[in-house]
């Protein structure tokens, strides 16, 4: 099996339009932009504790209700609960809802599909984000 190489990853345009699509995906799931990476780190992790997501939030702005906001919206769910004898803390995993997230960003950065139009008031910063939609939409070399 090849391994990929920088060069391999910088060919594929991967980051070219990342930020328009973490803005899009930031709006249209109510997110913050650093919500939005941390649950990128953590699902990295796969299976995590509290602790690693405190561990993980300490590069990003400080927001100490965070946590419960993920869980509450589902972003965050128990994969294995605490019993108090053998387990002695939750373990925690992302959630299927932002599993299909992050795959359907990864296929937009891909090229696989395309960035959905935005559908709400004609503000100036959601007219501005329509406008950078199109030229992703427009950009043949994704």
């Amino acid at each position: 099996m090849r391994r990929l190489s920088s060069t391999d990853v910088k060919e594929l345009n991967l980051l070219k339009h990342y930020r328009i699509i973490r803005k899009w995906a930031c709006k249209t799931c109510d997110l913050k932009d650093a919500d939005l990476e941390l649950l990128i780190y953590l699902d990295s992790i796969e299976h995590f504790r509290r602790e690693d997501f405190k561990t993980g939030q300490y590069s990003y702005s400080w927001d100490n209700r965070r946590w419960n906001k993920l869980l509450k919206n589902e972003w965050i769910v128990v994969w294995r609960h605490c019993n108090r004898t053998t387990q002695k803390y939750n373990i925690y995993k992302t959630s299927f809802k932002f599993k299909h997230l992050l795959s359907r960003m990864y296929r937009i950065m891909l090229g696989e599909e395309d960035l959905p139009d935005m559908k709400k008031k004609k503000t100036k910063t959601n007219k501005v984000m329509a406008f950078a939609i199109a030229n992703v939409k427009n950009d043949k070399t994704r």
